[in-house]
């Protein structure tokens, strides 16, 4: 099938596959991206992101979307600051590595700027992908979960964590790391809890001990972003007899968990905004492959789920792009989705170890 006149179903509207469907649109290509959210502000996006020069930034640049992002970005925030748990002083520890060049954005202030530069009616809201099946001619037909059908001479599963295009390609399913986030934020951090918002300053605090570890990550408008991390059973809230919709209950046995911590770090969950929010992180196998199927692949999260330490959100974008340049170049589909995956697998391996070190140094093992 040439690539030029191919039918291109992209499942799911996070940064990779928005990147991919902004890339191909810009030189001309059909695209249509199958998003199972009701609205573009269906849910929260999440927290900053540090967008890297060599990865990020370059899909930005072939979306032309990097002055724009420019614009909206905060240099100033790239600041890592680690501290003793007991005492909050500074501490000379090592921090995550990555570009000089890498400004935070909010992670829905990047959707945003690729949701706006896509033509409109490029994404349907409201359309939940439920699997692919293969037509025996190269092309795949998506089932809806409203009962209807598309078909597609490429699916590309953009579709996260729990992706469900992955299947049509790989048996492997995300695995518990061990580590879970518990997040939580306070608005208005600078105005309402000057001191939490000093000591925070422009970036990220961390304090790591025994397992455990607090972050308190600045984002726009003044909010603080807070995430208490601990290495625990998947179930932990089971055998703690938490109920994870009762604030006050989380909290209460948030600070038993973190007692002896610098009472000012405890305030950051003292004085939180709304709920917690529990999130047991999970990652794929490394490396993770296929056998390459034909008018059919994946990328982001579907394809490298890793720990959320930087990479991810800079390498789904960057496989987008990666994706749409081999669309562009090769004659056929085949050819473009061969090429992408050629660079796309091992890249993601090497970064997906990368992370797995990253995490283990913010909260090591509790048995090393």
């Amino acid at each position: 099938m040439n690539s030029a006149h191919a039918r291109i179903a992209v499942v799911g509207a996070g940064l990779g596959g928005l990147a991919l469907a902004r890339v191909l649109q810009l030189h001309g290509r059909s695209v249509t991206v199958f998003e199972r959210e009701a609205a573009t502000g269906a849910r929260p996006q999440g927290g900053s992101l540090d967008i890297h020069g060599g990865t990020g930034q370059a899909a930005l640049r072939a979306a032309g979307l990097l002055d724009r992002f420019r614009a909206l970005a905060r240099p100033e925030d790239q600041v890592w600051r680690v501290v003793d748990p007991v005492t909050a002083a500074s501490l000379p520890i090592p921090v995550p590595e990555h570009d000089d060049d890498s400004p935070e954005i909010d992670r829905g202030q990047l959707r945003g700027l690729f949701l706006e530069a896509l033509t409109e009616g490029t994404v349907r809201w409201g359309c939940a992908v439920t699997r692919a099946t293969p037509l025996g001619d190269g092309s795949w037909r998506l089932l809806l979960d409203d009962g209807t059908t598309e078909d597609a001479d490429l699916v590309v599963g953009a579709d996260g964590a729990w992706s469900r295009i992955r299947p049509a390609l790989s048996d492997a399913t995300p695995g518990y790391t061990g580590v879970t986030l518990v997040e939580t934020g306070i608005d208005d951090c600078d105005t309402r809890h000057p001191a939490l918002a000093r000591m925070v300053g422009n970036g990220t605090l961390l304090a790591t001990a025994a397992g455990k570890a607090l972050l308190a990550q600045r984002n726009s408008n003044g909010h603080i972003r807070v995430y208490a991390t601990f290495r625990a059973p998947h179930n932990w809230q089971v055998a703690a007899d938490v109920d994870l919709d009762d604030a006050a209950a989380v909290r209460a046995h948030l600070l038993k968990m973190f007692d002896g911590w610098d009472e000012n770090l405890l305030d950051f969950l003292r004085h939180h905004d709304g709920e917690f929010v529990n999130r047991p992180l999970f990652v794929l196998p490394v490396p993770h492959t296929w056998e390459h199927v034909p008018g059919i692949t994946l990328l982001g999260d579907a394809a490298h789920l890793m720990p959320p330490v930087g990479l991810g959100a800079n390498l789904a974008m960057l496989d987008g792009a990666d994706l749409a340049h081999a669309l562009l170049t090769e004659t056929s589909i085949d050819d473009a989705v061969r090429a992408y995956e050629a660079l796309m697998l091992p890249r993601s391996a090497r970064a997906a170890e990368d992370c797995a070190e990253v995490l283990d140094d913010i909260i090591p093992p509790t048995d090393s």
